[in-house]
């Protein structure tokens, strides 16, 4: 019988090498998937791929369908769209370790239009048949797009009313006013997902499944509640009634106001919840395995009223429960869920978990705190979850080590049989304190095991990845060739085949 135990790299997109300021879908992606599958991961997780939103943070773009257009390759746009001198002049040369959102989207922007300008009839045509096999939402992206652009990016609340005032004919309007630009946003999405589609089947080919994110809220100036207002809890005005967050936990003591409209859900429970089968069927194609981000909001949400200065000021509400999962279930049999069950878990969550049968996260950062029963901590793994060094929330394993107090530290570094003497935080890739964390998740009963990379470099807070609450300077980390050169391969084989993953 096929093992169900595998262990996992985390890495978004945006974090792999290139020259243009970002990682994309270009063979540096392929290159480094080859050489995790050597290393005998069987999974690579990334963070949503879809459009970015404010602070480029990939959990609340203007679309939930639509792909981030940054992560486009240049040097593989069909032939003849653009110049190698062109393409050069888009090169970033000081953007080697860390993410720069600002050129990359000035320079990729520029060179797309340049591309679009030069289409060509063949591929015209497939641009058109890739339009029609996802006009269900491609539409309303384009002309939402459009719309941003005419208005100077403002609010389309703030539109008039012939353009805030979604109806199923705008779209096609839009098309007919602004027939290149809505044609634009069709090529760039063509480009996307047709890269997209490579990656993916090279993932495939060297035995990678690919395990991407979900974000459980979109923003409210997105196409999704422009194009469909009654699915979410707004006024007559189209603003939010009350918006998302979370209360006061181990990220916040103020708790998160991530400020995004709540779903009505009464509303959707009316057509069955087809807002969400059809998204979920969308990112089903794209993924092999889906984490669904602040799973918790099923059962019950945390609702804060959309004046308030913070999260306290919100309270707790309902869910939809298993009633939703078990439509998409029917509607969707082979469908692999993770749930993001992190942060404040009260029984109707873990009641929901249980019905459903989906899996949940842990940990081991969380595990210290001097409670032995502590469901972070590994000997307290069930088979059914996906075990972490760290998330992409979390400090490093390394850099988070270095922040406890001197009792804690000692602690978390005896449990995973770290002599804590000189030494311990040293050797980068092969600092034994890292590598003894890395060791006890893949030891863990968890059928799936993940590290961040940063965990496998052995690296400090300075590569963290996000900081909850924190507004500005998240989601730069960059990976090179010179890190995954420095790997302890020998010592990664050695841990992934020793307990059987």
């Amino acid at each position: 019988m096929k093992s169900k135990r595998k262990a996992g790299i985390l890495l978004n997109v945006s974090s792999f090498p290139g020259k243009y300021g970002i990682g994309g879908f270009s063979c540096n992606a392929e290159a480094f998937l080859s050489e995790f599958a050597g290393m005998g991961f069987k999974i690579w997780q990334t963070l949503p791929i879809t459009s970015l939103g404010w602070g480029n943070s990939p959990y609340c773009g203007i679309s939930a369908y639509a792909g981030n257009f940054l992560y486009i390759d240049l040097e593989r746009l069909p032939e003849g769209l653009l110049t190698k001198e062109e393409i050069c002049s888009a090169e970033c040369k000081d953007a080697f370790y860390l993410t720069d959102y600002n050129a990359a989207r000035s320079n990729k922007g520029r060179l797309l239009r340049v591309a679009y300008s030069r289409l060509t009839p063949e591929l015209t045509d497939k641009v058109e048949g890739f339009a029609k096999e996802n006009a269900d939402w491609l539409n309303d992206y384009a002309a939402f797009m459009v719309l941003k652009g005419i208005h100077d990016q403002a609010a389309w609340t703030t539109w008039e009313d012939q353009w805030k005032k979604h109806t199923p004919g705008t779209a096609a309007k839009v098309k007919v006013f602004y027939p290149k630009e809505f044609g634009y946003y069709l090529f760039e999405q063509y480009l996307f997902f047709t890269q997209w589609a490579r990656i993916k089947k090279y993932a495939a080919d060297v035995g990678i499944e690919v395990f991407g994110d979900v974000p459980v809220y979109v923003s409210h100036d997105s196409v999704d509640v422009w194009a469909d207002p009654k699915a979410f809890l707004l006024d007559k005005d189209y603003k939010p009634t009350e918006v998302a967050g979370v209360p006061p936990d181990y990220f916040s003591a103020d708790g998160q106001l991530w400020g995004n409209p709540l779903y009505d859900y009464a509303a959707m429970k009316k057509d069955n919840y087809a807002w969400w089968t059809r998204r979920i069927k969308h990112l089903h194609r794209l993924y092999d395995i889906i984490r669904i981000d602040h799973f918790r909001g099923f059962a019950n949400y945390w609702a804060v009223p959309a004046d308030a200065k913070t999260a306290k000021e919100g309270k707790w509400k309902k869910g939809p429960g298993k009633e939703l999962f078990d439509v998409l279930y029917k509607e969707i049999p082979d469908l692999k869920i993770i749930a993001e069950d992190l942060g404040i878990i009260d029984d109707d969550v873990r009641q929901l978990l249980k019905d459903t049968g989906i899996p949940g996260m842990r940990v081991i950062q969380f595990g210290f705190d001097g409670d032995k029963t502590n469901i972070h901590l590994p000997y307290n793994y069930p088979h059914e979850c996906v075990a972490y060094t760290a998330t992409h929330d979390n400090d490093t394993t390394l850099g988070w080590l270095l922040s406890l107090d001197s009792a804690t530290q000692q602690e978390a570094l005896s449990f995973v049989g770290c002599a804590p003497e000189y030494g311990w935080a040293s050797g980068a890739s092969k600092c034994p304190a890292t590598r003894a964390f890395i060791r006890d998740v893949m030891a863990s009963c968890a059928d799936i095991a993940i590290v961040p990379m940063q965990d496998l470099c052995g690296y400090g807070s300075d590569t963290r990845m996000n900081t909850p609450g924190q507004p500005d300077g998240c989601w730069r980390y960059r990976t090179n060739y010179n890190a995954l050169g420095d790997l302890d391969h020998t010592f990664i084989r050695t841990v992934i085949t020793r307990y059987g993953r």
